[in-house]
């Protein structure tokens, strides 16, 4: 399920350079000695601090740059020690490190204390201080600080973590001598400039990213809590939560994996409580931990705690769903974040993607099981560590064994695989629907941005039997994730507002999609967040880092009080069939121009001009070349809707950022079917003849015309506007595809709609065969009034000549009787036929009615000669009492 690709190697990136550097210092070909390299520390920067044993029986310590591909060598020690733990400022002029000491007595002598902190100045090699003495372990970390950030007075900050359960923090001044030698000013007063930033914690992590402290206090219950430094000295308390946890899950602060962010307390591995805390930027909040395994029934629990939704997701997985042998009661999950997916992950049972964003359905996370569940590492899942920046969407696992690190990320190969196969788990008794549904979403929102990626989902919901699949539409969920992906960066509270999957539409919701085999989830739901955020006066938040890091607070308890807000207001997702009696009641009326509908235009001219109309004339696929005014409508009408909700419910985002979003939604919907139709048209090596109404569709055609139907299907069963131009493409591989009855009954029944465009195309393109003769008839006969008259006059034949000419003479005997003072002229004028009386009588009439009543530039039909009626009248006549044949 992960892609795994190796961007670090202890052996490969440093230790065969030390070899050769071993070997340039004693003077050989090739060093064979062991150079016994240890990862120390990767610092915010991605540098990465290591010590090694060199030939001269020293101790030394270095960096690699993963920018320049080089190492460089920082101190040596005149003996070999064994470093614990070692942090580098970012001046790389101050080096602190912390010595574990052996316990054995040397010559008859304890050593006085157990580890050594020590502050040493490295460049130049000038000083070194001792901070702390102590039997217990200390973690060392440098607070970083941007450039832009500096002070004129050059200082540093140094964190000090103690397995004792303290934190301090040292401000270390530094001065310059001679212009370029940076040293430490008052060596002497460096343990006075300590402060005590926290006491009494039994869990802690760094994120050197972000520059916070998380920790945990036992204070009748556990509290986390999150100091946050900032680019100067300034640090805040901006987070207290309370955690529902296990009893005694940390009894006793015990520091493993050296170097990096995993503290957890000194348990036999099966009763292990590991915990993580994972942030976005964009203000979310996951707190991750696992529950002792349960000996007795070997069953795996594990709590997600979702702050910036307000609640925690406690998972239960049974052993008989993943196949638990005896040695799984030694693992623990490991939790890796992945953008707004948290990967939990039980080495050779089963992988979890818990979706953090849309967690009301558990059909839009992933759960996969068996034994071919590997992250394809070579350690057990206890030895990796966790390796994660905010400003970077890929997350770095490191194997502390072999010092080797993988960048992750989600294998689309693998996903797509689980969209095409049958049976996509093999998990007993499980349906592929809820995996297909939750690979299709990861797909389309997490990796949609690959547009080769989304190619290929198309051409699979061409390929796709609809018959196997009853819980979901394919296309729906296509069309409303992909309009998710556009705009969820926006907010975290769209999350609830803007549609997401169309299951939350349905009515009775299939019970495959709210459950997964083999695993419970219990859902609390917490009201107790409490932020403590107490912005410095001295902190400036015009600094762009310090900016970002306070907004990221304000973000998140933005979050959890909408969270509260939307929690408590009754289905605050908007749903797109809610336009639907609107939009029914725009159709029956008269649609007379209203301020309501010169507002549903303006609409529509917004999201129209905004579409990607270049090179129409180079399109595949004939769209927006016409005017549509129903589709056109219901685009007004669906921009109206949604922004009136978003207003409604999200006014944080402001008029003019909720009206770009709209409309923006809305014309990547427009674009989003027009890309499907193209990749349908390639699929198919359809050209422009697929046009032509006089041949019948071929077999490709009438696989174009099925999967057009469907998206028709899709969108009107969600009230969607359509791209102008669609109903009449539709309807041209329909005439062409499907049996005359069949066609007339597609009409009948509404599933069709005739437009202008198409039925004046039908008159035009269709020669008057007696089968295309028969076609039309039935054609005029379904037309509304309005577009019935129009069509009359494209199509010439005896039938619309007569109706033309009833409705002529008609028209201008109505005005003739409400015209007063008509006087009829007499017969002796040139040009009158008195061959068939009332026919002449009828024509003379017209023709002095046209002559003498009716104003040419108020007359609104199209002028018909009254020669022309006369000869349509008497054929009229002789073809109905059979003296002539039509």
């Amino acid at each position: 399920m992960l892609k795994l690709k190796r961007t670090f190697d202890l052996h490969r990136d440093v230790a065969c350079d030390l070899r050769t550097k071993e070997a340039s210092v004693c003077r050989v070909k090739e060093y064979s000695g062991e150079v016994d390299t240890r990862i120390l520390n990767i610092e915010c920067d991605g540098g990465i601090l290591y010590s090694w044993k060199g030939a001269t029986g020293t101790t030394r310590i270095g960096k690699y740059d993963p920018e320049t591909k080089q190492n460089k060598l920082l101190y040596t020690f005149d003996k070999q020690v064994r470093v614990s733990s070692c942090s580098l400022n970012k001046e790389e002029t101050l080096l602190a490190v912390s010595l574990a000491q052996t316990t054995r007595e040397v010559g008859g002598l304890k050593p006085a204390s157990k580890c050594l902190t020590l502050l040493i100045e490295i460049h130049p090699i000038n000083d070194t201080k001792v901070l702390k003495a102590v039997d217990f372990r200390v973690k060392v970390q440098f607070l970083h600080q941007d450039e832009a950030d500096r002070r004129s007075v050059l200082e540093s900050h140094l964190l000090l973590l103690t397995e004792e359960g303290y934190v301090d923090l040292y401000h270390i001044l530094l001065t310059r001598q001679e212009g370029y030698r940076v040293v430490m000013a008052y060596p002497e007063r460096l343990t006075r400039t300590a402060e005590r930033i926290v006491e009494d914690l039994c869990w802690v992590q760094w994120d050197g990213h972000t520059q916070r402290l998380y920790y945990v206090t036992l204070k009748g219950k556990y509290l986390l809590r999150c100091v946050q430094f900032y680019s100067n000295h300034n640090c805040e308390n901006a987070l207290e939560l309370p955690l529902e946890m296990p009893a005694n899950s940390f009894p006793v602060v015990k520091f493993v994996n050296l170097g990096f962010d995993h503290y957890h307390a000194d348990k036999p591995e099966q009763e292990l409580v590991k915990m993580e805390v994972f942030t976005d930027r964009i203000g979310s909040m996951c707190i991750c931990y696992n529950h002792p395994v349960n000996r007795s029934n070997g069953e795996v629990v594990y709590t997600v705690a979702l702050v910036h939704k307000g609640c925690s997701k406690t998972f239960q997985v049974s052993p008989g769903s993943v196949e638990l042998s005896e040695r799984s009661a030694q693992l623990h999950p490991l939790f890796i974040p992945l953008g707004y997916y948290i990967v939990v992950f039980v080495e050779g049972h089963f992988l979890h993607l818990i979706n953090t964003r849309q967690q009301e359905m558990l059909c839009h996370s992933l759960f996969l099981s068996g034994h071919d569940v590997d992250l394809g590492l070579q350690c057990r899942s206890a030895d990796i560590a966790v390796l994660r920046s905010e400003e970077k969407a890929s997350v770095s696992l490191l194997e502390l064994s072999s010092g080797r690190v993988h960048s992750a990320e989600l294998s689309a190969a693998r996903l797509l695989q689980i969209l095409r196969a049958d049976k996509a788990s093999k998990c007993p008794g499980s349906e592929p629907d809820p995996e297909r549904l939750a690979a299709l979403h990861c797909l389309l929102v997490y990796m949609g941005n690959d547009p080769n990626l989304e190619l290929k989902i198309i051409e699979w919901l061409c390929d796709v039997d609809v018959s196997t699949v009853q819980s979901f539409d394919h296309i729906q969920e296509f069309i409303l994730a992909s309009l998710y992906r556009i705009c969820y960066e926006k907010s975290l509270n769209l999350d609830k507002i803007l549609p997401y999957s169309s299951v939350f539409d349905k009515k009775d919701i299939p019970k495959g999609l709210l459950s997964i085999p083999g695993v419970t989830c219990a859902t609390e739901l917490h009201t107790e967040t409490v932020f403590t955020i107490k912005w410095s006066h001295s902190l400036s938040l015009r600094r762009s880092r310090a900016s970002s890091l306070a907004s990221f607070w304000s973000e998140l308890q933005w979050n959890t009080e909408s969270t509260k807000y939307l929690e408590a207001v009754p289905d605050p997702r908007y749903r797109t069939c809610r336009v639907q009696a609107e939009w029914d009641k725009l159709l029956k009326s008269e649609r007379r121009p209203s301020s309501h509908t010169n507002h549903i235009e303006d609409n529509a001219k917004k999201v129209l001009s905004t579409v990607d109309t270049w090179s129409l004339d180079k399109k595949l696929v004939p769209l927006f070349l016409e005017e549509d005014p129903q589709q056109r409508a219901l685009i007004g009408l669906t921009v109206d809707r949604l922004r009136e909700h978003l207003s409604r419910h999200l006014p944080r985002l402001g008029k003019k950022k909720i009206d770009l979003l709209v409309v923006n939604y809305v014309t990547k919907l427009l674009e989003l079917i027009r890309h499907m139709l193209e990749t349908v048209w390639v699929k198919n090596k359809l050209g422009p003849r697929a046009l032509c109404l006089s041949q019948r569709g071929s077999a490709a055609e009438m696989s174009v015309f099925h999967f057009m139907f469907r998206i028709l299907e899709a969108a009107v069963s969600l009230c969607l506007p359509l791209p102008p131009g669609f109903h009449t493409l539709l309807a041209v591989f329909a005439v062409r595809c499907l049996p005359q009855h069949s066609f007339l009954q597609y009409i009948d029944h509404k599933l069709l709609q005739l437009t202008e465009t198409f039925v004046a195309r039908l008159m035009t393109d269709l020669d008057n065969s007696d089968t295309n003769e028969k076609l039309k008839f039935s054609i005029l006969k379904r037309l509304p009034q309005p577009m019935e008259q129009t069509i009359y006059h494209m199509w010439d034949h005896p039938d619309t000549s007569a109706s033309i000419s009833r409705d002529y003479v008609r028209t201008l005997l109505e005005k003739h009787n409400k015209t007063k003072g008509f006087t009829f002229g007499g017969r002796d004028k040139p040009g009158f036929r008195p061959e068939f009386l009332p026919l002449t009588y009828l024509a003379k009439t017209l023709s002095d009615i046209e002559e003498q009543g009716t104003n040419p530039f108020e007359q609104q039909q199209e002028n018909v000669d009254a020669r022309f009626v006369e000869e349509t009248a008497l054929k009229k006549t002789l073809i109905l009492l059979s003296f002539e044949e039509k």
